[in-house]
């Protein structure tokens, strides 16, 4: 019997898919946890850098 290897690559495809969307909903579940306080510096200065983001003078 011939392999379908078309079926193969879908089913790879599939799991890797679902795989991606489980740690997507992962990462959600913890960041509200975090908070603002764990913000890094640099994620602060990232932000003050963002287009459209009043800065103080």
């Amino acid at each position: 019997m011939k392999p379908n290897y078309g079926f193969a690559k879908r089913q790879r495809e599939l799991a890797k898919k679902q795989k991606k969307e489980e740690k997507k909903l992962r990462k959600q579940a913890e960041e509200p946890t975090q908070g603002e306080a764990a913000e890094t510096p640099e994620a602060a200065q990232v932000k003050a850098a963002e287009p459209g983001t009043p800065q103080s003078i």
